[in-house]
């Protein structure tokens, strides 16, 4: 591997720390690039963002592999294309899923043509997550493979990668089961070897999500209305979407409720900070059961709840994803996934994998027929398709 130079996204965390070490022991040359993404200390608490103790444990990894290392700040554009595209999201009802976008616009775009001025030839992550070569029409393609430890594939928040970018990727963990990624960190003496996992983003850092959509969206007091489970329009759609037959736009159109189908229970701060599925956050009591938020319309500023985890408005048979909004890893596996019975699906990370349809409408839109009703399908988040291990289509979610 001697020439082959890799510039590896170290984190500050063991994942990427032995990723590192992996291609270091396999010849490569090597160079560690931490990314700092946030510093507005206006928007966040900077006291709660651990990139700094995250910068110094990776440039410490660095030091043990003997290899070079670099602090690149990307936190302009960070904002631009990541935090922005959030709060925009949230003001217009929808869940945005950063993470998704943070890999698609930062670390496989921004960070990609900054490893290529490096003089890169490859750029690497601590993903869970496998790439595979294969050759279509005498052309060679890569699929994206979901990762071999099932309770750690990350293969979801890759789902938006596109040819190129797959092309100049190496994912040197995927293959390996953390367990055993401890091990080698272990082994190998590294100083991440039982650091905990981090969780979350690190601009959020332990703030709650709706404090920190405050900084930027308003409060606004609005109406929270309760839907009962026998109301007669809900009776009628869930009976439309339950038809286990046949594969039709009816049972991808939504129910919409309006302010007279419940009753007033309540009042929230803001429909904007509201999710689909959301249970905390509500502090409404005096019910039998727990809360749950149903739908939520940003224009009346008006939120719909209804009581128990499998209240009827929470399932759905299925979505659309717009034209503008769908997204091929491999675009020759077009032909092949639309109508297949063979599709696989997640709406969400460490989801499980359930059985669906996808079918191109005469728009070019992208409907998914579910095969079992799904909960809390979210407008914002993203759809992964699968076909077997590879992970083929995405898109977001309408």
């Amino acid at each position: 591997m001697n020439g082959i130079r890799v510039v590896v996204g170290m984190s500050g965390g063991v994942d990427s720390s032995v990723a590192a070490f992996l291609l270091k022991e396999q010849g490569y040359d090597v160079v560690g690039l931490f990314m700092r993404n946030w510093n507005d200390a206006s928007v966040t608490l900077e006291d709660e963002c651990p990139w700094i103790d995250d910068s110094r444990d990776a440039m410490m990894v660095a030091e043990q592999l003997g290899i070079p290392f670099q602090v690149i700040d990307l936190s302009d554009v960070y904002k631009e294309r990541i935090v922005d595209y959030m709060f925009n999201e949230y003001k217009q009802g929808r869940t945005p899923n950063p993470d998704v976008l943070c890999n698609r616009e930062i670390k496989f775009d921004i960070f990609l043509q900054n490893a290529l001025k490096l003089g890169a030839d490859f750029v690497a992550t601590g993903h869970y997550v496998q790439k595979r070569e294969v050759e279509v029409d005498g052309k060679v393609e890569y699929q994206l493979i979901a990762g071999l430890d099932p309770n750690k594939d990350q293969s979801y928040f890759l789902c938006q990668l596109n040819q190129f970018q797959l092309s100049k990727a190496l994912f040197p963990i995927g293959g390996i089961l953390k367990p055993d990624v401890r091990k080698i960190a272990e082994n190998a003496n590294l100083l991440t070897a039982t650091k905990k996992d981090s969780q979350g983003l690190c601009f959020i850092g332990k703030v709650r999500l709706p404090e920190f959509l405050q900084q930027q969206l308003s409060v606004k007091k609005g109406k929270v209305i309760e839907i009962e489970e026998d109301l007669p329009k809900l009776n009628k759609h869930f009976e439309l979407i339950s038809q286990n037959s046949g594969f039709t736009e009816n049972k991808l159109s939504k129910i919409v409720f309006e302010q007279p189908d419940g009753n007033v229970i309540g009042e929230h701060t803001g429909a904007h900070f509201y999710t689909i599925g959301q249970r905390k956050g509500l502090n409404i009591g005096g019910k039998p059961k727990p809360l749950f938020v149903l739908q939520t319309n940003v224009h009346e500023n008006v939120i719909y709840v209804g009581q128990g985890e499998n209240h009827k408005a929470l399932y759905s048979a299925g979505l659309v994803i717009k034209s503008s909004e769908a997204h091929w890893v491999r675009p020759s596996q077009k032909s092949l996934a639309l109508g297949s019975n063979q599709l696989m699906c997640r709406i969400r990370y460490r989801q499980a994998l359930f059985g669906c349809k996808l079918v191109e409408a005469p728009n070019g839109d992208m409907q998914l027929f579910f095969q079992e009703l799904q909960k809390s399908v979210t407008s914002g988040q993203f759809a992964a398709i699968y076909l077997e291990d590879e992970l083929v289509f995405s898109g977001v979610i309408s």
